[in-house]
């Protein structure tokens, strides 16, 4: 418990996402009876549900259908913002997403979710203290937190050995992929804010950076990378990593946590000494979900003690549900990739909504890529 009073104080220093939250906020009540009012438990039709990759059990999908009495589909994306780019317009037929923390601040701003209606979510007391009341969305007004996790570096240690800096500079230094044999077999993610973040942490800056130099210097090293580079991919980069295609990749814990138990080598993930992002997911409702009763009905399902023990001992990310706590297999509990020591999370940050700056990240990786 004493990394999550740490998260808690790295939680207290975001007050540029504070500033947002307040500048943005409403009265939940009037935003609420804008939208049809739902009863706990009802359903008004399938639910079509917009998530990243691997990241739900099936088993849990199958419930809720039989539970419930409905279908659900379920499509995927790999970043936050090619998520933005497909709602964005509006009539997309998705009732639930799964955004992360800065993206919950756009999409508030944008009026592209609705409130969560509290009655219709009755298991939304079963969220832990530290995650009730979010800078990002406070009071958990538009979002109920999902899972959270870290974000770093997974190695094939049977190829690079067991001698290696836990540094960013295995996939952005050319002198390391030389010494360890990476060079075309390194993979980064496909994600403006994670990618461009890696190589400011990598530099020793703020991966929240507004600084146009110093986005400037992260473009350069993600340019200079690009000729080691065997994907950007936000998808498979821990399945690349198993099947031997890329020797160190940039991705999410528990992802690289789950596709390891498959491979024949021995591997790890680390956060880098530099420091990486911890990040917090969240679902929401948005604001033109065509089955908004059967989105609240799946939320309040998920985050029911069991499921939400069930969904973490599947997917092997942290869970914010402290009613799910007693139920989270022991050996997941114990895990610090999973739930972080004190000291890792002392060098993490969460990735903040930079406002108009956000472009900037964007066509960097652009032009870097080539």
């Amino acid at each position: 418990m004493s990394a999550m009073r740490k998260w808690i104080r790295i939680v207290a220093l975001l007050g540029i996402l504070s500033v947002v939250a307040a500048s943005c906020g409403s009265d939940s009540e009037e935003a609420a009876g804008d939208f049809k009012q739902c009863d706990a438990g009802e359903t008004d039709g399938d639910l079509a549900f917009f998530n990243w990759s691997e990241y739900m059990d099936p088993d849990l999908i199958a419930a809720f259908q039989d539970e419930f009495g409905v279908a659900v589909t379920e499509d995927f994306y790999p970043s936050n913002e090619e998520m933005f780019a497909k709602i964005s317009p509006g009539g997309t037929g998705y009732d639930v997403i799964v955004p992360s923390d800065y993206m919950i601040s756009i999409l508030r701003s944008e009026a592209l979710i609705q409130p969560i209606q509290k009655d219709a979510v009755p298991n939304h007391v079963n969220i832990a203290d530290k995650f009730a009341d979010p800078p990002f969305d406070p009071g958990n007004t538009y979002t109920q937190p999902y899972q959270w996790g870290t974000t770093g570096v997974g190695v094939d240690l049977g190829v690079t050995g067991h001698d290696i800096p836990l540094t960013w500079g295995l996939l952005f230094d050319a002198d390391l992929a030389e010494q360890y044999g990476l060079s075309g077999k390194i993979s980064l993610l496909d994600d403006p804010r994670e990618t461009m973040g890696a190589a400011l942490k990598y530099l020793g800056y703020s991966l929240n950076s507004t600084s146009a130099d110093e986005l400037a210097e992260a473009e350069a090293v993600i340019a200079d990378a690009v000729s080691r580079v065997a994907a950007f991919d936000s998808d498979q980069y821990s399945e690349l990593v198993v099947a031997g295609e890329t020797i160190a990749g940039h991705g999410y814990s528990g992802n690289f946590l789950w596709d390891f138990e498959e491979g024949e080598s021995e591997y790890t993930y680390f956060v880098p000494d530099e420091g990486g992002t911890v990040w917090v997911d969240g679902m929401a409702v948005l604001v033109d979900a065509p089955h908004p009763c059967t989105a609240f009905a799946f939320i309040n399902f998920l985050l029911d003690a069991h499921n939400g023990a069930q969904l973490t001992n599947f997917n092997w990310y942290a869970s914010p549900n402290g009613a799910a706590e007693e139920f989270i297999d022991q050996e997941v509990l114990d895990n610090q990739i999973i739930y972080p020591s004190a000291a890792t999370m002392e060098r993490l940050e969460f990735i903040e909504d930079t406002g108009e700056f956000e472009i900037e990240y964007t066509d960097a990786l652009t032009r870097a890529r080539g």
